[in-house]
């Protein structure tokens, strides 16, 4: 059975810039992929064009079989959750409204607020810790708090496949780690997240797959032990490493060396 969300040699960029050429890319269904890749290697370009935000030159993505730029907008909301790199918040929204907007794509002209989508919020909201701020306006949090909110909202949407692009941008270590175990939480509960990090050891430690990039193509993708290898690293990175046995997550651990090629 072929992939629920995948892209089919896909050209994808800005204006007349392409940032990636001819990608093939099957998310694989139930798993929890995580992209890595230097800065500028085409991460976040990948998941706009699997969200649906950038239309490829060229190829397509599919989402259940169907290109997904012939889909309509709120049908795909239903089945696909973003939370983007960055967001803005409309001026004097509160958290508890904020996060309600994740409901939309439930609503239409014949079915309003139910006890459904108050629950859907608050066990956003809960799962996120931002309970105690729902009334609070959004452009007052710091942006660890922000950070929450916006994932609260986008839970809250009930999707099947959630992206993620870096989504522990602006969180202490407590949190990222919070964060990351809500998301793996969420898998296991069924479903499918694709993630961009920079942070390799928690890439490891969380993904069943892992799709590593640099230059706008595919170097290697698998299991985590696969990937995350002294080879595979210093091949997308350019970084000397050693990789270790996380002696708390059996998982690859990356201990970078120092002395970046020029």
């Amino acid at each position: 059975m072929p992939a629920s969300l995948c892209a089919r040699d896909v050209s994808l960029g800005y204006s007349d810039d392409p940032v990636i050429q001819g990608l093939t890319l099957e998310v694989p269904d139930d798993s929890f992929t995580i992209i890595i890749g230097p800065n500028a290697c085409g991460k976040s370009t990948l998941l706009r064009g699997l969200a649906r935000l950038l239309r490829p030159s060229s190829g397509s993505v599919l989402l259940d079989g169907s290109e997904i730029h012939r889909q309509k907008s709120k049908e795909v909301a239903k089945r696909l959750g973003l939370l983007p790199q960055s967001s803005l918040a409309p001026d004097g929204i509160t958290v508890a409204d904020l996060v309600a907007r994740g409901r939309f794509p439930h609503q239409n002209a014949m079915r309003t607020w139910s006890s459904a989508d108050e629950a859907a919020v608050s066990g956003a909201m809960a799962a996120t810790n931002v309970t105690g701020l729902s009334k609070r306006l959004v452009d007052e949090l710091s942006g660890g708090q922000r950070q929450r909110v916006w994932v609260a909202m986008a839970l809250a949407q009930q999707t099947g496949h959630l992206l993620l692009d870096e989504p522990t941008t602006f969180l202490d270590i407590a949190h990222q780690i919070d964060l990351m175990e809500l998301f793996a939480e969420l898998h296991r509960g069924g479903t499918t997240l694709v993630a961009v990090l920079h942070d390799l050891n928690h890439a490891a430690r969380y993904a069943t797959h892992l799709v590593a990039m640099r230059d706008g193509e595919i170097v290697a993708q698998g299991e985590p032990r696969e990937i995350i290898t002294e080879s595979i690293v210093e091949q997308v990175y350019d970084l000397p490493c050693r990789v270790i046995t996380d002696p708390v997550s059996g998982t690859p651990l990356v201990l970078p060396l120092g002395g970046r090629r020029a």
